[in-house]
């Protein structure tokens, strides 16, 4: 019977380290995604890095009246899904948003608090390298095309 109850305990173990490395390596990156809230439209842009558990990376996010780039905090990510904190200053007042995100392929469906204000659902898309590089090399070939001859 105790042999029973160790191979249980050691493969509850194992399925949960597996579980961390498959979300460690599914959260990883950059992720892009748009939402309406109170101060209007909003478009971020997350870049996460995992190791073990813990998730920092950044926050970056544009709407009408500026920008913030911030550094994510208090992050973490089990099989259940990821959450953590963007700490924002916003006229001169400092607003906890929390996050708390689910996975499915590549997209993130999040929940939003944004202090005792606001709160969204919204998703996310990941970013792939080869829409990077495309993106990429459209830039460069378009400022290759505009160079003027000189004479």
């Amino acid at each position: 019977m105790k042999n029973i109850a160790k191979i249980f305990v050691l493969t509850a173990c194992a399925l949960a380290v597996v579980g961390v490395v498959r979300a460690e390596d599914s959260f990883a990156g950059k992720w892009k995604g748009q939402f309406d809230s109170q101060i209007g439209q909003q478009t971020y842009t997350y870049d996460f890095k995992v190791e073990g558990t813990n998730v920092t990376g950044r926050a970056v996010g544009v709407r009408e009246d500026g920008t913030n780039d911030v550094s994510i905090i208090e992050g973490s990510v089990s099989t259940n899904g990821l959450c953590f904190v963007e700490p924002l200053k916003f006229n001169d007042n400092d607003i906890r948003i929390e996050y708390t995100g689910k996975l499915s392929g590549d997209e993130i469906k999040f929940h939003r608090k944004v202090g005792d204000f606001a709160e969204e659902d919204f998703s996310v898309n990941r970013v792939k390298d080869d829409d990077a590089k495309v993106k990429t090399q459209s830039a460069t070939a378009t400022e290759t095309n505009s160079l003027t001859a000189k004479p």
